[in-house]
């Protein structure tokens, strides 16, 4: 651990005086190993290190040292030190259980749906030539799938064009491919303060530098992106524009033209993650319609069927970058699977897909009514058709969102702190809450009811009753 981070606690501990000491530095541990900025292994100061550096005594610091031990983030071996044990794993789940962290999708519990999804895949496999489906192929689709591809980009975008479609495993894979492409070293990657975690993982195992942008309810700030620009070293702008995981934003014309605005007159490459836009009902014009010329879109079928159909769109700014884009995640995945491609063709050409974003969006705006009932609409942001929503805690429960984010998952609520979205070391108190995957509306319903009950407690007695 760097003098750095010792002094990040100082500031905090200095500020919030109300607080014992001694938890205070436990919060700021869970804290920065949910966001990793503490990795498993990491030795921790010694004791009077500890209390040198925090301007605290040495039994404050074995007080902070022994209640991290509780919360199970750090072990300690005589003569060898104190190290993190890393994230804390949900402890256990209700009725079955269901992915605790991941972004999952609403699952309809329909059976004509169900129904229909399988007859077109068993058709896909009926009507196609087995072998042909198990070979290699070019990156980037065949002609009829990329054509398929086309018609769902249509629906968002004004000036789509086939040779600018390819066809990729997963939009993480895209993701990948694109910043080994776009991003030198020694250049910025700009995001907004909160971003989709897979973004900063990405970031991490590239060796990229992520700029943190300071943003508002509507967005990344254009002020921010611009007086980051005047610096030179900016490499591309990510932007999450519709339905933003975590927090449900949907950037507004006037931002991202303001946004695209500032691109434009600096070339900076804009990346453009459109992964839930399919989810809402009232779409907005695209970056990729605002500044073709640098826009790379991406939007797929994940979040309308399912993470295990690892099918995604990207559209290109031109011919030349289409062959460029698609020679970097050849090297990267090879291919997306031709099977995985029949099936989403075929989903897209039937209206399985249709029916299947109508189900997920009249789910999702019903769950999201719930949760408005039991949490109260000041409390969260959500989105129509949407599966998750962004919990802003009350200041008077003192909770940490890193420590209520664990009890959350043991009861089975697919709860993540704010700090795994935060770019900027400044996480708000919030967590981003699922209602999808595996679980009823009467699951998502009786979930509801024990978040409400939780967070309504100071964060000293629900600790005491459990």
């Amino acid at each position: 651990m760097n003098l750095a981070e010792l002094q990040r606690w100082a500031k905090t501990l200095a500020k919030e005086k109300g607080r014992p000491a001694y938890l205070l530095i436990a919060d700021l541990i869970a804290e920065d190993v949910e966001s990793g900025r503490l990795q498993a292994r990491d030795r921790l100061p010694t004791l009077r290190d500890l209390a040198a550096a925090v301007d605290i005594n040495y039994t404050t610091a074995a007080r902070a040292y022994n209640e991290a031990k509780r919360r199970g983030l750090i072990e300690s071996h005589p003569g060898s030190g104190s190290f993190v044990k890393g994230k804390v794993l949900a402890l256990g789940s209700v009725k079955g259980g269901y992915e605790m962290t991941m972004n999952l999708l609403i699952e309809p519990a329909i059976p004509t749906l169900i129904e229909q999804v399988r007859d077109s895949a068993i058709a896909v496999l009926a009507q196609h030539d087995l072998y042909s489906l198990l070979r290699y192929q070019s990156f980037g689709g065949g002609q009829r799938e990329r054509e398929t591809a086309l018609m769902w980009l249509d629906r968002r975008l004004e000036n789509a064009c086939l040779e600018q479609i390819l066809i990729c495993p997963g939009i993480h894979s895209a993701l990948v491919g694109l910043m080994t492409q776009l991003v030198s070293p020694g250049q910025l990657v700009c995001v907004e303060s909160l971003v989709y975690p897979g973004m900063k993982a990405i970031a991490a195992q590239l060796g990229l530098t992520l700029h943190s942008l300071e943003r508002d309810m509507h967005g990344p700030l254009p002020r921010a992106f611009e007086e980051v620009c005047k610096e030179g070293r900016v490499a591309v702008l990510y932007v999450n524009p519709t339905i933003h995981n975590p927090t449900t934003t949907t950037i507004p014309l006037s931002r991202r033209q303001s946004l695209a605005d500032v691109a434009l007159r600096y070339s900076i490459p804009i990346i453009e993650d459109d992964a839930y836009t399919m989810l809402s009902d009232e779409p907005v014009t695209a970056f990729a319609d605002l500044a073709p010329e640098l826009t790379y879109y991406i939007t797929g079928t994940a979040k309308c069927f399912g993470p295990g159909l690892r099918s995604a769109f990207l559209h290109t700014p031109g011919k030349r970058q289409t062959q460029r884009a698609a020679g970097a995640m050849r090297a990267l995945s090879v291919m997306s699977s031709p099977l995985t491609d029949a099936l989403v063709s075929a989903w897209i050409m039937d209206g399985t897909a249709d029916a299947m974003l109508k189900a997920v969006r009249t789910e999702g705006s019903a769950r999201l009514k719930l949760a408005e009932q039991y949490l109260g609409r000041n409390r969260i942001a959500g989105a129509k058709g949407a599966f998750h929503l962004w919990l802003k805690l009350p200041k008077a429960s003192n909770w940490n969102p890193s420590e209520l984010a664990v009890q959350l998952r043991a009861l089975g609520v697919s709860a993540v702190a704010s700090a795994a979205f935060s770019t900027d070391n400044n996480p708000p108190d919030a967590l981003r809450i699922c209602y999808g995957g595996p679980i009823s509306r009467d699951n998502w319903e009786e979930g509801l009811q024990q978040l409400a009950d939780i967070i309504d407690q100071p964060a000293f007695l629900s600790s005491n009753t459990h």
